[in-house]
Order: structure tokens, then C-alpha cells, then sequence
């Protein structure tokens, strides 16, 4: 099924089922009122949202146009938002940008940090720039909300608890990371708010394209209007999703409604080494450092700009037969 959380003036928003073909929609406030509240009792809820799923597919329930520009993130806000590093490549790349090398343990200990979870832009929002020499970036990236999760889980178990899916703009100000950094205590304010798609589906929604807790589809990313990622989400992959939440939850319980991130979707080139862009038959990049750590490698400095007032950034993802699963992440930077 899939599910949304629509703008109506309260914090949390309104809980509704959409159609699969993303037309329609139907309340589902007598069921749960917020998706958190679906979670918090998710194995009685969920059934309930099912039957309501099948009855909007079949027109049995009066149902409203669902317009995705009236959407909120899923989650409008998250007890929990933890972003991982599932694909390496993308590490390598940045922080070969920043003179630093990959650890080995990268390799089989998942990097994650904890992002900021109490406001999430809604994915029609724009994203607030209040300096351009911050460096605003946008990462693309596959998402999983989560039940309550039980502390010390292994990986294989993890993926029961994997309840939703959804994709990420998970924004970056890449000119304040190094500073942060630095100090050696992480990100803060170099992790502004992200956003979510219009949509969250269950795994089951995603068919065959949902394998080894891997989304097996091409993410994509338009910048300016312009085809800038199409990176598979099913490759070069060192860590899935269910392995990702057992990292999140090796010394600590994790709540229902627990929002834990991919990183951005990176592939390698067809050679092994950096991926070229779209527009010279590559799969493109996620995200704006990948590209410039790129053309630093082969030209000498980097030639993309980071994200300035008036950009904008697509993020979507289709299914084999070219239908729009999540709906469209579409925002615009602004100044503030």
C-alpha cells in the first residue's frame, strides 16, 4: 500500500492511503490519525490500512484527487532520523574532495550519523539558504521507516522490521562540513532539514524491485531541469538496508517510526573507476560533489557549482513500467 501525510494546518498533518497509480486518495484518520500513530501500533493498524488500501484501488470508498504539491514529508517529523553510508564509492569520492582517506573499517562497519529528525521540509518545499559559501548540495537516497526495533538485532531480522519506504533529499552544506568535522563531534549545522517524497509504500508495493532489503531500481535525479543522476540503487551497494538498521540498533533500541537512510546512491564506472555524467552515457551522480571531485581527478579543479538561489533538484523513482512510485521529490533553493 502507500500512504501519505497531508498539509492541514497541525504539526503531524493527516494520515491518508493513495492509489497506486498516485490519482487518489481516502482518510484514514478513523483508522490511525498520523502515520506515527499508525507505527506506534503498527501490527493492529496496518491490517486496517490495508483493507482501506484495497477498497481505494477497487473505488469502493469515496475518494479525493491526491495532489502531490499538498503533501508533507511522510513523517512530518521523526523520533528518529539516521542517515548510513551504503555505498562506498560515494565516500571514497568525497572525501578523497577533502584530502581524507577511507578507513578500512568503512568497508564492513557502516558509517551513519544522526540528523536532526524534529522538522522535515515537505517535498514541494524550498530549501532555505541563508549563505551560498555554505556549499548547499542535494542527496538523493532510498529511506526505510521502521517499527519498534529491538536492541542487538541481527541483520537478518532487521528486515522484518523494515515497514516503509520512501526517498530522501538529504540536504548538505558541504562549505561548513570541514569545519564541523574538524572539531571531531560530527555534523550539525551543516545538515539542514531534508525531504521526504510525497509517498511511502510497503516493501511489497516495490514487487521484485525489493530484494535483500535493496531497492532494485534506478534513483533520479534532475538538477535544473537537466538529467543528472540515474544511479542504480541495487548496485555497488556494500551495506543493504536491513544491515543499516541493525547498525543503528546494535546499543540501543530503536523506536517505531525510526527513519534510517542509504546515503546517497553511487555506482561505480563501467571500468571500476569514476562514473561519467549522464549526458556523456553515464549513470550520473546523487548528489554535486560526486561531480566535482570528478572533474577535480581529471581537469584539475572542480567546474560545478554548488546550489544557489533559484536552482532546483527533481528526485523520483519509476517502476518498470515507467509509473512514478513515491511521487516527486521537486524543490527550489531560496534565500533567506
Amino acid at each position: 500500500m502507500k500512504l501519505a501525510t497531508l498539509k492541514d494546518g497541525t504539526r503531524d498533518g493527516k494520515l491518508v492511503v493513495v492509489s497506486k497509480d498516485l490519482t487518489r486518495y481516502c482518510a484514514a484518520d478513523n483508522i490511525a490519525p498520523t502515520l506515527q500513530a499508525a507505527l506506534d501500533d503498527w501490527d493492529a493498524i496496518a491490517p486496517k490500512l490495508e483493507v482501506l488500501a484495497q477498497d481505494v484501488e477497487h473505488e469502493a470508498v469515496p475518494c479525493e484527487r491526491f495532489h502531490e504539491r499538498e503533501a508533507h514529508s511522510p513523517l512530518p517529523r521523526a523520533y528518529q532520523w539516521a542517515d548510513g553510508s551504503a555505498y562506498i564509492n560515494h565516500v571514497e569520492l568525497v572525501r578523497k574532495a577533502r584530502n581524507a582517506e577511507v578507513p578500512d573499517s568503512f568497508y564492513h562497519d557502516p558509517l551513519m550519523y544522526q540528523g536532526g529528525s524534529d522538522t522535515f521540509l515537505g517535498p514541494r518545499d524550498d530549501i532555505p539558504l541563508g549563505d551560498v559559501a555554505w556549499g548547499c548540495d542535494m542527496e538523493g537516497e532510498v529511506a526505510v521507516i521502521t517499527d519498534d526495533v529491538p536492541m542487538g538485532i541481527s541483520a537478518e531480522d532487521a528486515a522484518g522490521h523494515i515497514k516503509l519506504v520512501m526517498l530522501v533529499n538529504d540536504v548538505s552544506l558541504r562549505g561548513l562540513i570541514p569545519g564541523e568535522l574538524a572539531k571531531g563531534f560530527g555534523f550539525f549545522q551543516s545538515k539542514p532539514s531534508s525531504a521526504f517524497s510525497p509517498v511511502c509504500v510497503t516493501p511489497d508495493e516495490l514487487g521484485e524491485a525489493w530484494r535483500d532489503s535493496l531497492v532494485h531500481l534506478p534513483l533520479m535525479v534532475d538538477y535544473n531541469g537537466d538529467a543528472f543522476g540515474r544511479a542504480e540503487a541495487g548496485v555497488d551497494a556494500t551495506f543493504n538496508m536491513a544491515q543499516l538498521v541493525a547498525h543503528a540498533a546494535k546499543t540501543r533500541a530503536l523506536g517505531a517510526g525510526a527513519i534510517i537512510g542509504s546515503g546517497t546512491i553511487s555506482n561505480k564506472g563501467e571500468d571500476g573507476g569514476p562514473g561519467k555524467p549522464v549526458s556523456q552515457g553515464g549513470l550520473g551522480y546523487s548528489c554535486i560533489a560526486e561531480i566535482r571531485m570528478i572533474e577535480t581527478i581529471y581537469d584539475g579543479a572542480p567546474k560545478t557549482a554548488f546550489m544557489k538561489p533559484g536552482d532546483t533538484v527533481r528526485i523520483e523513482m519509476r517502476d518498470a513500467e515507467n509509473h512514478s512510485i513515491f511521487g516527486a521529490i521537486e524543490q527550489q533553493v531560496t534565500a533567506v
